[in-house]
């Protein structure tokens, strides 16, 4: 319901809900006028995080140890959250509930700065993989106890029960998964790496959920393939993408396959870019660094003159990064 979507709708809404339900998310204070927001930067200290209290097409959040860029954000958007850094390697939870019964699909990562190595401001994703091998044993389970269950419990009692796709975006912090937001659907670039992997009718799932017969159907059944996405996106992205360029896309091969996300026919009939995020490519594999080959592979076959990617998504360099980091 709309009621419920306010999850994501509201970043202040989501906050309460998360408070009075005990769920770990990151301290946070709501700024309507600058010196709120001035305030609550000063308490909380760099790196700043605002957050648009609306919806914001994945660019409304803003993280800088910049405070005038911070000042400058709140003041753009007028309503917004100020929150406390979490410090810690983020993972995407997807979760498929009723209201009452809920199921996880396979956690990822996406990458939501616009550069190599996490540089340059934020957009609305970059590439994805799954599975996490980093990922603590029992992360799951704890966040659907500590994180999906008491919210859903929650929703429950204020008489707007959530039931639906419920995006959990976490932090893993040294004292444990805290929430970063929460989304009322499916989102990309998560979702393409996602779903390659579900083996369960995904259309069931749905049905289930909407008809309130999610405890009957079990677990979703998940491939050990691993999955990566790579996002081409047009050169001037996050900002004003340069629109127009004429793609040039070869048959993809086994295991791989392209997404059109900002893409359009011009008078001639000729495939060309139409937004900021023109197209995703999305590998199989038997391992992420299998996948990801692959997806580079094709990415390189593509002529996209006006047309970027990070060459780090799902880099084991990266990996054990993480890896490291968690101990």
């Amino acid at each position: 319901s709309a009621a419920a979507a306010r999850l994501e709708g509201s970043k202040a809404f989501a906050k309460r809900v998360m408070a009075d339900a005990g769920v770990p998310t990151a301290r946070s204070r709501v700024a309507t006028a600058p010196a709120q927001a001035a305030a609550a930067l000063d308490e909380f200290g760099a790196p700043y995080v605002v957050k648009a209290d609306g919806l914001a097409a994945g660019k409304g959040v803003v993280v800088t140890d910049d405070r005038r860029t911070a000042l400058d954000h709140a003041a753009e958007c007028g309503r917004v959250v100020i929150e406390e850094y979490l410090d810690g390697p983020e993972a995407s939870l997807f979760v498929i509930t009723d209201g009452t019964t809920a199921v996880p699909l396979p956690p990822a990562q996406d990458f939501k700065r616009v550069g190599d190595g996490d540089e340059g401001p934020n957009t609305g994703g970059m590439g994805s993989y799954t599975p996490l091998p980093w990922l603590p044993a029992g992360t799951v389970e704890q966040v659907m106890a500590e994180v999906v269950e008491p919210t859903l419990a929650r929703m429950r009692t204020l008489g707007t029960p959530f039931a639906g796709l419920l995006y959990v975006g976490l932090a893993l912090t040294e004292a444990g998964p805290r929430v970063v937001e929460f989304n009322a659907r499916f989102g990309d670039p998560e979702t393409e790496a996602i779903l390659p992997r579900l083996r369960t009718g995904l259309g069931a799932l749905l049905h289930a959920a909407a008809t309130g017969a999610l405890a009957d159907r079990g677990a979703p059944e998940v491939s050990d393939e691993a999955c990566v996405g790579v996002v081409l996106a047009a050169r001037g992205y996050p900002g004003s993408p340069v629109k127009g360029c004429v793609i040039g896309l070869p048959p993809a091969p086994d295991g791989v396959h392209v997404i059109h996300a900002g893409t359009a026919l011009d008078d001639r009939g000729r495939l060309v870019s139409a937004g900021g995020r023109v197209l995703v490519v999305v590998a199989t594999g038997a391992d992420i660094a299998d996948a990801r080959e692959r997806a580079y592979a094709h990415i390189a076959r593509i002529d996209f003159t006006d047309g970027f990617a990070r060459s780090d998504i799902a880099s084991q360099a990266r990996l054990d990064a993480i890896a490291a980091r968690l101990g």
